[in-house]
């Protein structure tokens, strides 16, 4: 199974979004561009933290805006009941419009629909509050990565 399409996602009155979750190529190729546009071009996080080799093996989500992607996050889970969700980005200009909460929820009902039971992730520390109205708990500070300070945090799905 390579790619699981979303249904369309209407985040305002006037703005429907495409989610897709896959893990093709072309998907990866979206992912990175957006990544790099988000974290390399406007965080300044040196292009080869972003290559940690997991992209492979890991799903995508992409949020396209039309035929313009516009939004990107990963889900890796190896052994199938924990996962991580990392690399949650957004094109500047698409901000503030729910597109990263429909993201956030669109990959918890993914790994709940797919028997992934807990949900990692590690979140810039500004973002505690962000991430617990969906279901997320604070776990520790973990590293700093290009500069940011990031956190773990934990949504507890399903049974392990």
């Amino acid at each position: 199974m390579s790619e699981k399409p979303a249904p369309e996602n209407s985040l305002s009155k006037n703005e429907s979004y495409h989610i897709q979750i896959g893990r093709a190529e072309e998907l990866i190729a979206l992912s990175r561009s957006i990544r790099y546009q988000v974290f390399v071009l406007e965080q300044g996080i040196p292009e080869h933290l972003d290559d940690d080799g997991l992209d492979e093996l890991s799903w995508h989500l992409i949020v396209s805006d039309g035929t313009t992607p516009v939004a990107a996050a990963r889900l890796y889970s190896p052994e199938g009941i924990h996962s991580v969700m990392a690399r949650v980005a957004v094109l500047k200009e698409y901000r503030r419009r729910g597109i990263a909460g429909r993201i956030v929820q669109s990959m918890i009902e993914f790994a709940r629909t797919s028997g992934i039971a807990r949900i990692e992730i590690h979140a810039h520390k500004h973002l505690e509050q962000y991430y617990k109205q969906f279901g997320f708990a604070y776990i520790r500070e973990a590293e700093v990565v290009g500069g940011h300070q990031l956190i773990e945090m934990l949504c507890q799905i399903g049974e392990t």
